[in-house]
């Protein structure tokens, strides 16, 4: 079991990291596996837990890589019950440890999916993917995007500067390692400013009851 599972070893709370991206990696390039897994696995061996819409291709790749490290992963799917997720939607259940069954449809489970996560990858995506960065974009959640062999980095490089709407929680980066870390720093820090969290021994709370150390 990794010394940091599912805790910051630095920091307080669970940072839980979206990763978004095609369900169908057929047009994602040779590398997009390998990227994808390699994300996972930084999100389980800093201590964070993985999210994904519960879906094939590029969340899956990242899941099973969290899962090699022994990470924890969250599955959000837009299914109301598990018979409906795997007959209807043909959507996987492994590599995952909790699957929250929204019975939104995937809008709905988008919305949730951005809501519950501190920090969001966006790999190489198609329109579903696009909509889980406008809404990580509107609700300024941390935005890092993992740049690849594919055109998706490049797309949004040019959406945002076409968009005139300035972000400073948007990171461009190729290397997994890097985005995963820098991005778990920016969380950290908006944490820190936005959501004090203190820590009285027993829990963690955010009224600072009976807490000796303010965080």
């Amino acid at each position: 079991m990794p010394r940091n599972f599912c805790r910051l070893p630095s920091g307080f709370g669970v940072v839980k990291v979206c990763v978004s991206g095609a369900a169908d990696t057929g047009y994602c390039g040779l590398d997009a596996f390998d990227k994808a897994k390699e994300v996972g696995r930084e999100i389980a061996k800093q201590g964070g837990i993985i999210t994904t819409g519960a879906t094939t291709g590029f969340p899956l790749y990242a899941a099973m890589g969290a899962k090699d490290e022994r990470g924890f992963s969250i599955g959000f799917s837009p299914a109301s019950t598990e018979r409906e997720h795997v007959e209807t939607y043909k959507l996987p259940i492994e590599y995952m440890d909790i699957i929250v069954y929204t019975g939104f449809g995937y809008v709905g489970r988008d919305l949730l999916l951005i809501r519950s996560s501190d920090a969001v990858v966006i790999g190489c995506g198609r329109i579903g993917t696009l909509n889980e960065f406008s809404i990580a974009f509107e609700d300024r959640r941390p935005l890092g995007i993992l740049e690849g062999s594919w055109d998706t980095d490049e797309l949004l490089a040019h959406f945002l500067k076409s968009a005139h709407r300035p972000n400073d929680k948007i990171i461009f980066d190729s290397d997994p390692k890097a985005l995963v870390e820098r991005l778990i720093e920016m969380v950290m820090k908006d944490k820190k400013e936005t959501n004090p969290v203190y820590n009285n021994h027993d829990v963690w709370s955010s009224t600072g009851k009976d807490a000796d150390v303010i965080l």
